[in-house]
Protein backbone atom coordinates (compact mmCIF):
# COMPACT_ATOMS: atom_id res chain seq x y z
CA UNK A 1 0.00 0.00 0.00
CA UNK A 2 1.56 3.40 -0.83
CA UNK A 3 2.40 6.07 1.46
CA UNK A 4 3.60 8.97 -1.11
CA UNK A 5 0.67 10.93 -0.97
CA UNK A 6 0.44 14.61 -1.77
CA UNK A 7 -2.40 15.83 0.12
CA UNK A 8 -2.54 14.35 3.09
CA UNK A 9 -0.33 12.41 5.96
CA UNK A 10 0.29 8.97 5.78
CA UNK A 11 3.04 6.38 7.44
CA UNK A 12 2.59 2.32 7.15
CA UNK A 13 4.76 0.74 9.61
CA UNK A 14 4.25 -2.99 11.05
CA UNK A 15 0.81 -3.28 8.85
CA UNK A 16 -0.22 -0.40 10.70
CA UNK A 17 -1.64 2.96 8.25
CA UNK A 18 -1.42 6.22 10.19
CA UNK A 19 -3.13 9.22 8.32
CA UNK A 20 -3.93 12.73 9.06
CA UNK A 21 -4.61 16.03 7.41
CA UNK A 22 -1.70 18.18 6.92
CA UNK A 23 -2.73 22.10 7.58
CA UNK A 24 -2.60 21.98 11.31
CA UNK A 25 -2.41 26.09 10.72
CA UNK A 26 -5.48 25.71 9.67
CA UNK A 27 -6.92 23.24 11.71
CA UNK A 28 -7.01 20.55 9.22
CA UNK A 29 -9.79 21.53 6.82
CA UNK A 30 -10.26 19.52 3.80
CA UNK A 31 -9.32 20.48 0.15
CA UNK A 32 -10.78 19.13 -3.28
CA UNK A 33 -7.79 17.83 -3.63
CA UNK A 34 -7.32 15.78 -0.43
CA UNK A 35 -10.71 14.64 -0.43
CA UNK A 36 -10.32 12.80 -4.60
CA UNK A 37 -7.00 11.61 -2.57
CA UNK A 38 -8.39 10.15 0.57
CA UNK A 39 -11.29 8.53 -1.53
CA UNK A 40 -8.83 6.94 -4.26
CA UNK A 41 -6.22 5.76 -0.82
CA UNK A 42 -8.87 3.81 0.75
CA UNK A 43 -10.33 2.25 -2.60
CA UNK A 44 -7.13 1.13 -3.06
CA UNK A 45 -6.63 -0.45 0.77
CA UNK A 46 -9.24 -2.97 -0.27
CA UNK A 47 -6.43 -5.16 -2.27
CA UNK A 48 -3.77 -4.15 0.36
CA UNK A 49 -2.40 -7.39 2.24
CA UNK A 50 0.46 -5.33 3.85
CA UNK A 51 -2.04 -3.13 5.87
CA UNK A 52 -4.52 -4.61 8.87
CA UNK A 53 -5.95 -1.81 10.34
CA UNK A 54 -5.68 2.45 10.09
CA UNK A 55 -5.49 5.29 12.58
CA UNK A 56 -6.98 8.40 11.03
CA UNK A 57 -4.92 10.75 13.87
CA UNK A 58 -5.30 14.25 14.83
CA UNK A 59 -2.64 16.44 14.00
CA UNK A 60 -1.22 19.58 15.61
CA UNK A 61 -4.26 19.10 18.59
CA UNK A 62 -6.89 18.59 16.17
CA UNK A 63 -8.47 16.26 13.72
CA UNK A 64 -10.42 18.30 11.28
CA UNK A 65 -12.04 21.97 10.61
CA UNK A 66 -14.10 20.20 7.65
CA UNK A 67 -14.00 21.72 4.09
CA UNK A 68 -12.12 24.79 3.63
CA UNK A 69 -13.80 27.50 3.87
CA UNK A 70 -11.98 29.20 0.75
CA UNK A 71 -10.30 26.63 -1.28
CA UNK A 72 -14.19 24.47 -0.99
CA UNK A 73 -17.25 26.85 0.54
CA UNK A 74 -16.40 29.50 -1.78
CA UNK A 75 -15.87 27.98 -5.18
CA UNK A 76 -19.26 25.91 -4.32
CA UNK A 77 -21.11 28.77 -4.66
CA UNK A 78 -19.98 29.48 -8.41
CA UNK A 79 -20.51 26.01 -9.48
CA UNK A 80 -23.53 24.83 -11.86
CA UNK A 81 -25.92 21.82 -9.98
CA UNK A 82 -24.15 19.05 -12.52
CA UNK A 83 -20.76 20.55 -10.94
CA UNK A 84 -22.26 20.26 -7.40
CA UNK A 85 -23.60 16.90 -7.76
CA UNK A 86 -19.99 15.79 -8.83
CA UNK A 87 -18.73 17.37 -5.74
CA UNK A 88 -21.26 15.32 -3.17
CA UNK A 89 -21.32 12.83 -4.97
CA UNK A 90 -17.31 12.94 -4.68
CA UNK A 91 -17.70 13.28 -0.93
CA UNK A 92 -19.81 10.38 -0.32
CA UNK A 93 -17.75 7.99 -2.37
CA UNK A 94 -15.07 8.82 0.32
CA UNK A 95 -17.14 7.80 3.23
CA UNK A 96 -18.70 4.20 0.93
CA UNK A 97 -14.44 4.11 0.51
CA UNK A 98 -13.84 4.13 3.99
CA UNK A 99 -17.06 1.63 4.91
CA UNK A 100 -15.96 -0.51 1.88
CA UNK A 101 -12.14 -0.66 2.31
CA UNK A 102 -12.25 -4.37 4.39
CA UNK A 103 -9.79 -2.51 7.14
CA UNK A 104 -10.48 -1.38 10.66
CA UNK A 105 -10.50 2.22 10.79
CA UNK A 106 -9.85 3.80 14.65
CA UNK A 107 -10.25 7.56 14.57
CA UNK A 108 -7.98 9.64 17.30
CA UNK A 109 -9.92 12.96 18.07
CA UNK A 110 -8.44 16.43 19.68
CA UNK A 111 -9.42 19.43 19.28
CA UNK A 112 -11.77 20.43 16.20
CA UNK A 113 -13.48 17.81 14.40
CA UNK A 114 -16.63 19.67 12.78
CA UNK A 115 -18.18 19.28 9.43
CA UNK A 116 -16.85 16.92 6.72
CA UNK A 117 -14.11 16.01 9.70
CA UNK A 118 -16.93 14.71 11.69
CA UNK A 119 -18.01 12.58 9.13
CA UNK A 120 -14.87 10.88 8.94
CA UNK A 121 -14.86 10.16 12.26
CA UNK A 122 -18.41 9.05 12.39
CA UNK A 123 -17.32 6.57 9.25
CA UNK A 124 -14.34 5.08 11.28
CA UNK A 125 -15.29 2.14 13.01
CA UNK A 126 -13.77 2.46 16.22
CA UNK A 127 -13.29 6.54 17.94
CA UNK A 128 -11.07 7.70 20.21
CA UNK A 129 -11.47 11.07 21.84
CA UNK A 130 -9.26 13.40 24.31
CA UNK A 131 -11.47 15.69 26.79
CA UNK A 132 -10.69 18.30 24.24
CA UNK A 133 -12.84 17.04 21.36
CA UNK A 134 -15.38 19.21 19.93
CA UNK A 135 -17.44 17.32 17.57
CA UNK A 136 -20.10 19.13 15.12
CA UNK A 137 -22.21 18.05 12.26
CA UNK A 138 -22.52 21.81 11.33
CA UNK A 139 -23.71 21.51 8.00
CA UNK A 140 -27.20 23.57 8.92
CA UNK A 141 -25.17 26.59 10.31
CA UNK A 142 -23.93 26.98 6.58
CA UNK A 143 -27.68 26.92 5.42
CA UNK A 144 -27.56 23.28 4.36
CA UNK A 145 -29.26 19.88 5.26
CA UNK A 146 -28.10 17.88 8.03
CA UNK A 147 -27.89 14.80 5.48
CA UNK A 148 -24.38 15.13 4.32
CA UNK A 149 -22.20 12.05 3.04
CA UNK A 150 -24.48 9.64 5.00
CA UNK A 151 -24.88 11.06 8.13
CA UNK A 152 -28.67 10.65 8.40
CA UNK A 153 -28.25 6.41 8.34
CA UNK A 154 -24.77 6.58 10.11
CA UNK A 155 -25.13 8.55 13.40
CA UNK A 156 -28.56 7.67 14.03
CA UNK A 157 -27.04 3.90 14.43
CA UNK A 158 -24.23 5.15 16.31
CA UNK A 159 -25.69 7.47 19.06
CA UNK A 160 -29.66 7.07 18.23
CA UNK A 161 -31.95 8.49 16.23
CA UNK A 162 -32.90 11.44 18.81
CA UNK A 163 -29.68 12.33 19.48
CA UNK A 164 -28.74 12.70 15.88
CA UNK A 165 -31.82 14.53 14.99
CA UNK A 166 -30.69 17.19 17.92
CA UNK A 167 -26.99 17.20 16.79
CA UNK A 168 -28.00 17.56 13.01
CA UNK A 169 -30.65 19.89 13.06
CA UNK A 170 -28.95 22.43 16.00
CA UNK A 171 -25.25 21.68 14.53
CA UNK A 172 -24.14 22.14 17.90
CA UNK A 173 -21.10 20.94 19.46
CA UNK A 174 -20.78 17.70 20.87
CA UNK A 175 -18.66 17.29 24.27
CA UNK A 176 -16.16 14.45 24.54
CA UNK A 177 -18.20 13.62 27.85
CA UNK A 178 -21.56 13.60 25.77
CA UNK A 179 -19.83 11.26 23.22
CA UNK A 180 -18.51 8.72 25.53
CA UNK A 181 -22.25 8.58 27.31
CA UNK A 182 -23.79 8.21 24.24
CA UNK A 183 -21.61 5.40 22.14
CA UNK A 184 -19.85 7.91 19.44
CA UNK A 185 -16.35 7.60 21.51
CA UNK A 186 -15.07 4.14 22.67
CA UNK A 187 -12.85 5.83 25.15
CA UNK A 188 -11.94 9.08 26.39
CA UNK A 189 -8.09 9.57 27.08
CA UNK A 190 -5.69 12.48 27.89
CA UNK A 191 -4.80 14.30 25.08
CA UNK A 192 -0.84 13.33 25.51
CA UNK A 193 -2.11 9.36 25.37
CA UNK A 194 -3.68 9.87 22.23
CA UNK A 195 -1.79 8.48 19.56
CA UNK A 196 -0.35 5.85 22.14
CA UNK A 197 -3.88 4.60 22.80
CA UNK A 198 -4.94 4.41 19.44
CA UNK A 199 -1.30 2.56 18.42
CA UNK A 200 -2.53 0.34 20.77
CA UNK A 201 -5.52 -0.82 19.57
CA UNK A 202 -4.81 -0.56 16.43
CA UNK A 203 -1.75 -3.20 16.80
CA UNK A 204 -4.20 -4.97 19.13
CA UNK A 205 -6.66 -5.49 16.03
CA UNK A 206 -3.81 -5.78 13.80
CA UNK A 207 -2.71 -9.16 15.05
CA UNK A 208 -5.50 -10.92 13.39
CA UNK A 209 -7.58 -12.74 12.48
CA UNK A 210 -7.44 -10.13 9.53
CA UNK A 211 -9.71 -12.15 7.26
CA UNK A 212 -12.27 -12.49 9.75
CA UNK A 213 -11.99 -8.57 10.31
CA UNK A 214 -12.39 -8.18 7.07
CA UNK A 215 -15.93 -9.97 7.10
CA UNK A 216 -16.49 -8.72 10.18
CA UNK A 217 -16.95 -5.14 9.10
CA UNK A 218 -18.20 -5.88 6.22
CA UNK A 219 -21.13 -7.63 7.52
CA UNK A 220 -21.54 -4.76 9.72
CA UNK A 221 -22.10 -2.55 6.24
CA UNK A 222 -24.18 -5.15 4.87
CA UNK A 223 -26.53 -5.49 7.35
CA UNK A 224 -27.95 -2.22 7.75
CA UNK A 225 -30.43 -3.27 5.52
CA UNK A 226 -30.97 -6.52 5.95
CA UNK A 227 -34.03 -8.17 7.71
CA UNK A 228 -33.20 -10.67 10.75
CA UNK A 229 -33.55 -13.36 8.37
CA UNK A 230 -31.44 -12.13 5.94
CA UNK A 231 -28.78 -11.18 8.46
CA UNK A 232 -28.67 -14.39 10.04
CA UNK A 233 -28.44 -16.13 6.67
CA UNK A 234 -25.45 -13.76 5.60
CA UNK A 235 -23.57 -14.47 8.69
CA UNK A 236 -23.89 -18.21 8.60
CA UNK A 237 -22.23 -17.99 5.32
CA UNK A 238 -19.54 -15.46 6.37
CA UNK A 239 -18.65 -17.70 9.48
CA UNK A 240 -18.26 -20.76 6.98
CA UNK A 241 -16.25 -18.81 4.55
CA UNK A 242 -14.18 -18.10 7.37
CA UNK A 243 -13.41 -21.54 8.82
CA UNK A 244 -12.10 -22.40 5.62
CA UNK A 245 -9.23 -19.86 6.58
CA UNK A 246 -6.02 -21.29 7.50
CA UNK A 247 -6.25 -18.90 10.67
CA UNK A 248 -9.35 -20.59 12.01
CA UNK A 249 -7.15 -24.21 12.53
CA UNK A 250 -4.22 -21.85 13.76
CA UNK A 251 -6.43 -21.08 16.30
CA UNK A 252 -7.65 -24.18 17.20
CA UNK A 253 -4.11 -26.19 17.20
CA UNK A 254 -2.82 -23.02 19.45
CA UNK A 255 -6.22 -23.81 21.89
CA UNK A 256 -5.17 -27.68 21.88
CA UNK A 257 -1.89 -26.72 22.63
CA UNK A 258 -2.65 -24.13 25.26
CA UNK A 259 -1.29 -21.31 22.96
CA UNK A 260 -1.83 -17.56 22.18
CA UNK A 261 -2.44 -18.60 17.94
CA UNK A 262 -0.48 -16.65 15.83
CA UNK A 263 -2.64 -15.09 13.05
CA UNK A 264 -1.09 -14.78 9.51
CA UNK A 265 -4.20 -13.95 7.28
CA UNK A 266 -5.15 -16.57 5.06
Amino acid sequence: MRSDVRHFRCEIEDGIATVSLDRPERKNPLTFDSYAELRDWFRDLSYADDVTAVVFASNGGNFSSGGDVHDIIGPLTKMSMKELLAFTRMTGDLVKAMVNCGKPIIAAIDGICVGAGAIIAMASDLRIGTPEAKCAFLFTRVGLAGCDMGACAILPRIIGQGRAAELLYTGRSMSAEEGAAWGFYNRVVAADDLDGAARELAERIGRGPNFGHMMTKTMLAQEWSMSIEQAIEAEAQAQAICMQTADFERAYRAFVAKETPVFEGD
